[in-house]
């Protein structure tokens, strides 16, 4: 297998990692999968001539509905964190006193 087709297989499996690790609740698990990918990534970039294998970038095509799943939980878990911080600074800092006032 080509440097390159190995190198996206790794990106694959890694944003599989970040799509179980948002599903959960385990902070490590996100923040292990989200390094997993930022690696895979930077390894993938590094080859760079990527645009010019057909197979390869047949295989880059194959990736975005994942990578565009994850941005969009991503998105989702982050509204929901804001929402649910609005909330407990709603009740006051004797109800949420870690949250930072405004």
């Amino acid at each position: 297998m080509p440097l390159g087709l190995a190198a996206l297989d790794d990106l694959f499996s890694a944003f599989e990692e970040l799509r179980v690790a948002l599903d959960g609740t385990d902070v490590a698990a996100i923040d292990a999968a989200a390094s997993h990918v930022s690696k895979s990534a930077a390894a993938v970039r590094a080859i760079g001539a990527w645009r010019a294998d057909d197979a390869i970038r047949e295989k880059v095509t194959a990736l975005l509905p994942l990578i565009e799943a994850s941005r969009v939980r991503i998105n989702v878990l982050t509204d929901h964190a804001g929402q649910r911080l609005s909330l407990l600074a709603a009740h006051g800092s004797t109800q949420a006193p870690l949250v930072y006032g405004r």
